[in-house]
């Protein structure tokens, strides 16, 4: 009997530490802000931004989410080199940019979850797929979006070409097709 109780808590204190121990992998979180916030924070230390564009109803957003934005070097890159917004792209929320005032005045509360009228801000950006990543420059300004979904080592190229301003010297598709050649990704999967 001693025995059988023995093991019942044997296997309880390792399901419990199990737990704990799937919780500790999943608490590296990248830092959040919004487009205001990380402009406010460029001016006391410069960084470039990364912007998520989503919809709640995307697939591929959700795995984005899951995948890419929990990847331990994926949160660790984005934090220390960017600052990181997430933006819904058919949300409701007002966003100043440059001086201007974005909305959704298409958006039905009703479409919460579902498809939506697209924001102003999402036009201007010029975002027509989800997910899209866009990336801002040090100064805010607008660099590029880049569409889909993308896993830790291809989200790591285009991290990496933006933070080193590489990005500058790829004037022809051929540039950049040489830059995604010679590149070896670091990031676990």
């Amino acid at each position: 009997m001693k025995k059988v109780k023995l093991i019942i808590a044997l296997m309880a204190f390792g399901t419990l530490i199990s737990f704990q121990n799937s919780n500790e992998a999943f608490e590296k979180e990248i830092n959040w802000v919004t487009i205001e916030e990380a402009i406010e924070l460029q001016k006391k230390a410069p960084k470039k931004i990364i912007m998520d564009v989503y919809t709640s109803w995307c697939g591929p957003c959700k795995l984005l989410d899951k995948n890419t934005f929990h990847n331990e070097d994926v949160v660790d890159y984005i934090n220390e080199h960017y600052y990181a917004v997430k933006f819904n792209a058919e949300g409701n929320d007002s966003v100043t940019y440059k001086d201007q005032t974005f909305s959704n005045p298409g958006y039905d509360p009703a479409k919460a979850k579902r498809r939506n009228s697209p924001h102003e801000f999402t036009r201007y950006l010029r975002v027509s797929a989800y997910p899209t990543m866009v990336f801002f420059d040090e100064e805010a300004n607008y660099i590029t979006p880049i569409k889909g979904y993308l896993k830790p080592q291809q989200i790591e190229l285009y991290l990496k070409l933006f933070k080193t301003d590489k990005y500058k010297e790829m004037d022809t598709q051929e540039k950049f097709n040489e830059y995604y050649k010679s590149f070896k990704p670091t990031f676990k999967e």
